[in-house]
């Protein structure tokens, strides 16, 4: 079955998010979008693991931030990392228009400096930034996700993400599953 299939088969974006899409389609990097068929995926899972603090590294336009914060419980928050103004002033005026702007966070820097002043627990956190900085941007959220908490990984079926998945895979601490829905996306679990 194909992409195309799939998303067929899954629930429409919004009208905000269609929107968006469209805008984001017009830039250089379009293709960093998580699009309707992960970001409905993304949405479904909030919904069912119920996040009270939620971490984005990697905001873009921000279909996937706006995604995870329509399905936190009352309550939630969602903290989004980018370096990139431009883009997250998208996000930020998206996620206005969606009604899920206050309980989203954007904060701007470098992600790994970022996370150092955060203290979580995390109960999902979701990376997809900086490939080559996987592994930075997982050792430094898992002690600081919550027990029982969830990462997921972004593009893991990429040959740039790799040695993200090598490293994954050796780890003892988690047990992980990547599902093969448009570039992969790798769900991990602590397991201690």
């Amino acid at each position: 079955m194909s992409e195309e299939y799939a998303e067929q088969q899954t629930s429409p974006p919004t009208d905000v998010l269609r929107r968006l899409g469209a805008e984001t389609a017009e830039l250089q990097n379009a293709q960093m979008s998580v699009g309707p068929l992960e970001g409905a995926f993304l949405r479904f899972l909030v919904a069912l693991k119920q996040p009270r603090l939620a971490l984005e590294i990697g905001v873009f336009t921000g279909w996937s931030g706006i995604e995870m914060a329509s399905a936190l419980p009352a309550g939630g928050r969602l903290i989004c990392l980018d370096v990139d103004p431009e883009t997250t002033a998208i996000a930020r005026r998206y996620a206005e228009e969606a009604g899920v702007a206050d309980r989203i966070e954007y904060v701007l820097g470098p992600a790994l400096d970022s996370l150092g002043a955060l203290d979580g627990p995390f109960d999902l956190v979701f990376i997809d930034a900086d490939k080559p900085a996987y592994v930075d941007y997982y050792e430094a959220v898992l002690p600081k996700l919550a027990p029982g908490g969830i990462i997921l990984a972004d593009n893991t079926l990429s040959d740039s993400v790799r040695p993200f998945n090598d490293h994954v895979r050796e780890d003892e601490r988690v047990e992980q599953v990547l599902v093969p829905i448009r570039d992969g996306v790798t769900l991990i679990r602590k397991t201690g």
